[in-house]
């Protein structure tokens, strides 16, 4: 973890990830605590997730109910993807915008996403795998969303392929935001 750079959402940064190559292949350092904590983020993550998509996918927005919410860094192994983030914060100055990153195999960039804010991903090409670190244990019943089409915001995707679970969830217009910018 080299570089943290905000996004125009407070508190998400894109990270340039420590990475060094020969003609063996790559070797990418993706977490370390002390780093994290240094740039005043959370550090403790609980579990480590790993999604397998194709191109055209529309994961999300997914986050987590308190006090199950949790936060997060993301990044892509192989394949490319479009991160997107949305702030649900009340209070915050950028309440209902969305950042958005590109990811990929080859790019070595991660997110931190702290708690407050949806999490999603438009995918970009065949065989795209994204990795997420979360601070909380994955809680079913706190598990929610918003829809992807409810926020304003442009996918590069015209026909997704989506989850029913993705698209019943409910619209930013009338979601009652649990958490709180601080």
């Amino acid at each position: 973890m080299k570089n943290f750079t905000e996004t125009s959402i407070p508190g998400v940064f894109e990270i340039d990830l420590f990475h060094a190559g020969d003609e063996r292949g790559m070797f990418v350092k993706t977490y370390h605590k002390d780093t994290l904590e240094d740039q005043g983020l959370y550090g403790e993550f609980r579990e480590s997730f790993y999604s397998t998509n194709q191109k055209g996918v529309i994961r999300g927005m997914h986050f987590q109910h308190p006090p199950y919410d949790h936060a997060k860094i993301v990044y892509c192994t192989s394949g490319k993807l479009l991160d997107v983030i949305l702030d649900i914060r009340i209070g915050s100055p950028t309440y209902g915008q969305a950042a958005q990153v590109e990811l990929s195999a080859t790019n070595y960039k991660a997110v931190y996403l702290p708690k407050g804010v949806a999490h999603g991903f438009a995918v970009l090409e065949d065989n795209t795998c994204m990795v997420y670190l979360t601070s909380t244990v994955h809680a079913p019943n706190a598990d929610d969303g918003i829809r992807i089409d409810s926020f304003g915001f442009d996918w590069p995707i015209a026909h997704p392929i989506r989850s029913e679970r993705d698209q019943a969830f409910e619209g930013l217009e009338t979601f009652q935001s649990p958490f709180i910018y601080a």
